[in-house]
């Protein structure tokens, strides 16, 4: 007897399919097949023309809704560019091949949608417009002839469906990764909020011993220089246990309308940035936010230290403030040599460094500001060479 037809108390009959991937499961699901791929490439090949007016009506329609014009991934000012990559995901969600490529392809859209914090129902409605306008251009291609129409609009809604499964898995992937990271904060929490202060006793002790013993050395340079060293990492110390303290306990948000331009100038100047390396700032007068102005001038000025760190020996840091669809965007860009892939998507998280020297814990607190806050921080490779970390803040 086939192995495959062995089976235990309470198990199926029927063998199960093995090696099946999720994209062939979900084809199989909505009962997508050669009939309905052929179908695709026709209205592909008949329909493309009429692509680049159903990006505008696309657009027009998100730029008309408050909610969804705020969602909106870059803002106004890059419209064109968002409308000429729609055409180009109709044109690949509806001329295939719809094999493993393009499943990751278009699930690297999807992740695009969860970092921008993109609401579902936005894609949902989103969707529903594409399906309606190819839904139209079925219509006026075949008039004469009801059973391609039916054949080809089945298969628009098929491989439409295929796309929101795509989406809402990358949504599921999210969730998972979050609760994951929540659990992981946790544990994190408990032991850091558990032996942080205990740890602030011995520094104490050695503080005051260093304190007496420098009253009892005299002039030996050599013993003064071990002394200031180990002053400097007491120090260092404390730092790290206050940084990892500040991750773990939420201090109570004093919000106030704060004028960007004053928020920006003094982060800036709270900096010194060693020789070889320039610092500039730009903020448009009467830019407000509704925020802690401590807070979120220590998270602009952990975005500025590490772009200045990422620069260092010699380079240029720039900190620019602009209104973007009901928000404020902080940019700070550096030109340095970029965020290695191996931490890229972990870089928010505490503890998780690219820098020989950090602690990991500058960014996941920007996260944290910026979320407590009701907004997002996110980077991504700056024209040019170097990184972009953008924090949006609501505008007041």
């Amino acid at each position: 007897m086939p192995a495959a037809l062995i089976r235990g108390p309470g198990e199926p009959r029927f063998p199960a399919r093995m090696s099946e991937s999720l994209l062939q499961e979900l084809k199989r699901y909505v009962d997508f097949g050669p009939d309905d791929e052929s179908a695709l490439r026709e209205l592909r090949a008949a329909a493309a023309p009429e692509f680049p007016a159903i990006a505008v009506l696309f657009y027009d329609r998100i730029l008309s809704h408050e909610g969804a014009r705020r969602a909106l991934a870059g803002g106004e000012s890059k419209v064109g560019h968002l409308r000429t990559t729609l055409v180009r995901w109709m044109e690949e969600a509806i001329g295939g091949p719809w094999d493993d490529a393009w499943w990751e392809a278009h699930s690297r859209i999807g992740r695009v949608h969860v970092r921008i914090d993109l609401p579902q129902h936005y894609m949902f409605g989103a969707m529903n417009v594409v399906r309606e306008a190819l839904g139209a251009s079925v219509d006026r291609l075949w008039p004469a002839d009801p059973d391609r129409r039916r054949r080809t609009r089945e298969a628009v809604g098929k491989v439409l469906d295929l796309e929101l499964a795509i989406m809402l898995h990358t949504y599921r992937e999210d969730l998972l990764s979050r609760a994951t990271r929540s659990e992981r904060l946790a544990t994190f929490g408990q032991l850091v909020g558990s032996i942080g202060h205990e740890l602030r006793n011995p520094l104490g002790v050695i503080e005051s011993s260093l304190y007496l013993l420098r009253g009892r050395t005299g002039d030996d340079e050599r013993v003064t220089k071990h002394l200031d060293r180990i002053a400097d990492q007491v120090r260092v110390s404390n730092q790290i246990i206050t940084g990892l303290l500040d991750m773990v306990r939420d201090r109570p948000l004093v919000p106030e309308t704060v004028e960007v331009e004053a928020l920006v100038r003094t982060s800036a100047a709270a900096l010194s940035p060693p020789t070889g390396v320039t610092l500039s700032t730009d903020a448009p007068p009467g830019l407000t936010v509704r925020g802690d102005p401590v807070q979120l001038g220590q998270a602009l000025l952990n975005l500025v230290m590490n772009a200045v760190e990422a620069t260092v020996p010699r380079g240029a840091v720039r900190l620019v403030a602009r209104p973007e669809a009901g928000m404020v965007a902080f940019e700070v860009d550096d030109d340095g040599p970029g965020i290695p892939e191996s931490v890229r998507d972990r870089l928010f998280e505490p503890l998780i460094t690219s820098k020989a020297h950090g602690n990991g814990l500058g960014l996941a607190f920007v996260k944290r500001v910026a979320e407590r806050h009701g907004g997002s921080v996110g980077h991504a490779p700056r024209p040019g060479g170097g990184t972009r970390f953008t924090l949006l803040i609501p505008a007041a």
